[in-house]
């Protein structure tokens, strides 16, 4: 190499020392910047963007910030082991509210649980993304949630509930071994004193360090700089998806618990205790956690077994209505084996209400007053006198649920609460009773209460013992009315083993292998005695 070669390296080098040792104490400073922040990716990428600014400036041989020399050009090379940041960024978080729904529709069953499906158009963007899905209910079954998109491709990566909500107690949880504020009032100065305090422990009552003291139950008020990432206002659905367009329509049904309803029968019965008129109603109650606004209502009637909590949950709906009812009103069809009915307009359910709306009405249909005096199986097996004195004797509304008879449409399970006017022409509430599922062209008997004038006694007259397994009891049942009209009693006899009545003083209809009953006339203010011989064989 000649002088004159050396003599220009050596120039070189010296105009590109101090510019190296000025590079260097840039990113020097940088990076302690970068790693007080707790990014130390930012600062290596930061010290690579300086070399390369210094090649285009040099023009020829260029610093890359990771130590390396090359060709300056205008991307630069980039450090090495170091990661582009974008490959570690976190997917793009977007917040869907209820505001987003298209539609909602609810099913509930009378089991305080339903079925929630929506639909809702969401600017979700592209590619991976954590969608924030709020505004679902509080009890939701997150294991029977389902979603799908109604357009463009979409998949669920990953699903987690969010349901560490806030509260006083979970912030001073979330604060234990951190820093708080404490704002005691001093009566002196009428204003608020601000004492900053460690939080110890919140387990049975708050223990603070203040200054160089424990210490508990400090009066005032506690104040946070921050609300912890993970404490959430409301339940949340987050999922990690891959989106395959900017906008989605989103379709997510899931189960909830705390979503009940009832049905009720309120009956008005005719002044001859002969016609009734009936009208049912549904009391949806929503304690789910979630409102649902302009929801599409339905009600499914059935026993729908859960296998999830192993039992046979009785899911009851609002009965079919009556022909005179409007179309947006409840109408009635078979589902599966269950019966489903469906609201004919939206409705809103909000949170903690209770909603009632009409179910059916049926304005005249037959009817049938019943007396019935009940016995016992087990007075057969043994030696008695008198069983029972002044029992009161049972009354009954026995109607079909047939369309001959006004009615033929399936009733829900519910309570019926029956009414009748008085004298004056005011409704008065006589007795309610109970009823299961009633398909159409089925009876139905509700009890009404205990008749007042009607009683009866119950004596064995007597007993033999025919052999170890043969028993004969010989009975008495006196029926006594104190009203100014004659009545019908049921004498309904329950009786075990092989049973035959050998004689009676009225006839006898056996209901089945273990039952037989007496139909009784008693006259106004009159008494009527039945009389019969039994034999009964236990082995």
């Amino acid at each position: 190499m000649s002088l004159k070669t050396w003599s220009s390296a050596i120039a070189a080098v010296a105009v590109a020392v101090p510019m190296l040792a000025a590079a260097m104490a840039q990113v020097g400073t940088h990076r302690v910047a970068g790693d007080e922040r707790g990014d130390v990716r930012t600062a290596i990428a930061w010290r690579g963007a300086a070399g390369r600014e210094t090649g285009r400036e040099q023009g020829g041989a260029g610093y890359s910030g990771g130590g390396q020399v090359g060709a300056g050009h205008a991307h630069g090379a980039r450090p090495v082991g170091v990661t582009d940041r974008s490959a570690d960024t976190r997917p793009t978080r977007v917040r869907s509210t209820a505001g987003d729904r298209e539609r909602v529709s609810i099913t509930v069953y009378n089991q305080n649980f339903g079925l929630v499906r929506e639909i809702r158009r969401i600017a979700v963007g592209s590619g991976e993304v954590e969608l924030e899905y709020g505004d679902v209910a509080s009890a939701i079954q997150t294991e029977t949630v389902h979603i799908r998109s109604l357009a463009s491709p979409f998949r669920v990566l990953e699903q987690n509930y969010q349901y560490d909500l806030l509260s006083p107690q979970k912030l001073l949880e979330k604060y234990v071994g951190r820093t708080v504020t404490v704002y005691r009032h001093n009566p002196e100065t009428e204003r608020e004193d601000a004492i900053e305090a460690e939080v110890l422990s919140v387990h049975n009552g708050t223990i603070l360090r203040i200054g160089d003291e424990i210490t508990f139950n400090v009066p005032g008020r506690i104040a946070f700089p921050e609300v912890p990432d993970n404490l959430i206002a409301e339940p949340t659905l987050l999922w990690l998806v891959d989106s395959g367009a900017e906008q989605q329509r989103l379709e997510v049904s899931y189960l909830t618990g705390n979503l009940n309803w009832k049905a009720d029968y309120v009956m008005v019965l005719g002044e001859n205790d002969d016609r009734g008129a009936l009208t049912g109603w549904v009391t949806l109650t929503n304690n789910s956690g979630a409102g649902y606004e302009n929801a599409e209502l339905k009600l499914v009637a059935g026993d729908v077994q859960r296998v999830s909590r192993d039992e046979m949950f009785r899911l009851a709906a609002p009965a079919g209505q009556a022909a005179a009812m409007e179309d947006r009103a409840f109408s009635e069809q078979a589902f599966f084996e269950y019966h489903m009915y469906t609201l004919g307009r939206p409705a809103t359910v909000l949170n903690n209400e209770q909603k009632q709306v009409t179910l059916l009405e049926a304005p005249s249909f037959g009817v049938k007053k019943k007396m019935i005096f009940y016995g016992a199986a087990h007075y057969y097996r043994g030696q008695y006198g008198a069983v029972v004195s002044n029992q009161k004797v049972g009354v009954y509304l026995d109607f079909d649920n047939a369309e001959r008879n006004g009615l033929g449409m399936p009733l829900p399970a519910g309570i019926v609460r029956a009414y009748k006017q008085d004298p004056s022409g005011a409704q008065q509430f006589i007795g309610e009773d109970r009823i299961d599922h009633t398909p159409r062209d089925e009876r139905v008997r509700i009890k009404m209460g205990e008749a007042f004038d009607v009683v009866g006694d119950r004596r064995q007259m007597n007993y033999s013992v025919i052999s170890s397994c043969v028993s004969e009891s010989e009975w008495a049942v006196e029926l006594r009315n104190h009203k100014d009209d004659a009545v019908r009693v049921d004498v309904v006899e329950p009786i075990g083993g092989d049973w035959t009545v050998l004689r009676s003083s009225h006839p006898v209809q056996k209901i089945d292998a273990h039952t037989f009953m007496f139909d009784v006339p008693v006259a106004a203010r009159g008494a009527t005695k039945v009389t019969y011989l039994v034999r009964v064989r236990w082995c």
